[in-house]
């Protein structure tokens, strides 16, 4: 019995404690694989995140590029303030509805509350209500070009809050996607506006820093339970944020006959797709691929409004879209 009270107790290193004055040498190694991994073994885990990745990217790119001419056309018989109300509250309706029909409509969980604040206040509430606002100043193509530069702000903010790495490739990329959207914003034409755009612009900015947010908001707190099931609640909070802007900015407006048939597909169809399609993409792929890859919704944007609106198609649409081509694969291959 003396031999078992005399016993040595057991080393603290062995009952999972560390030792007095351990902590600074031991957690970089625990932290190594995180942050210094060897190239080999991070790119199977970084491939496999592309791969899952570039489908909703491609999705969120189809949906969000033809969004815009879409939009500008239906604002000759519609506010733009209702014009959002409606694409977010007929969003919720229809996920709703889908949800319903596939027996997965459910009150959310307290873990998501912050995913869905994110999403519905900044990237639908604050994203739509500066977007449409923003087209009674600037054409639809060049909204959807400022409108989805998260570059400006993703890539800074990945870096300084996530701890995200950007590779020499990937700046570069980033660099070749901007000269791609400078040509087609064509300064130059700028210059001739005098000072009347500048709200349109400065609400297109925010715009895209609000977008910005709310990926960052999912990468940090990302949600448990699939997005799909979540956007029903997103989308109602975005409706419950612009609902009362739409009253007060715009008492007398609406939306005219002719302008449902638009409004019914970025509603039902385009707002809720495209908007799932984006948080997974953002979810799923690193600051600097989401971001580049975002840039190519503004070159279909464009393309767009000139066959469909007749807005001028010039060597800058095709300049720039190569350019913003180049630079998804760039970042891609990154």
């Amino acid at each position: 019995m003396a031999s078992l009270r005399h016993r040595p107790a057991m080393p603290a290193e062995a009952q999972g404690e560390p030792l007095a004055g351990e902590p600074l040498a031991r957690e970089p190694l625990a932290r190594a694989p995180l942050a210094g991994a060897a190239p080999v073994a991070a790119r199977p885990a970084a491939g496999r995140g592309l791969a899952a990745g570039l489908p909703y990217l491609a999705v969120s790119v189809c949906l969000f590029g033809g969004i815009w001419p879409v939009t500008k056309a239906a604002l000759a018989e519609a506010t733009p303030l209702w014009f959002a109300v409606n694409r977010a509250g007929l969003a919720a309706l229809a996920s709703a509805l889908l949800l319903t029909l596939l027996r997965r409509l459910r009150w959310p969980e307290r873990h998501d509350l912050v995913s869905i604040a994110g999403i519905g206040l900044l990237q639908l509430g604050a994203f739509f209500a500066l977007t449409h606002l923003a087209l009674e100043w600037v054409p639809a193509g060049r909204t959807a070009i400022l409108a989805n530069v998260t570059v400006f702000w993703l890539i800074p903010l990945s870096v300084w809050l996530l701890g995200d790495r950007v590779s020499r490739r990937q700046w570069l990329a980033v660099l070749v996607g901007l000269l791609g959207v400078l040509v087609l914003m064509r300064p130059w034409d700028l210059l001739g506006q005098g000072l009347g755009a500048l709200p349109g612009y400065a609400m297109l900015l925010v715009a895209s820093l609000c977008w910005s947010l709310a990926i960052l908001v999912t990468r940090r707190f990302p949600p448990q339970r699939p997005v799909l099931e979540l956007l029903p609640w997103c989308f109602a909070v975005g409706t419950a944020l612009l609902l009362p802007l739409a009253l007060w900015r715009e008492p007398g407006g609406g939306i005219g006959p002719g302008a449902w048939p638009h409004a019914a597909f970025v509603g039902a169809v385009a707002a809720p797709i495209g908007t799932w399609a984006t948080v997974e993409a953002g979810r799923r792929l690193s600051g600097i691929m989401a971001s580049v890859g975002f840039l190519a919704v503004p070159a279909l944007g464009v393309a767009l409004s000139n066959l469909w609106l007749g807005e001028r198609l010039g060597w800058d649409v095709l300049a720039g879209g190569l350019l913003i081509g180049a630079s998804v694969l760039c970042a891609a291959r990154g």
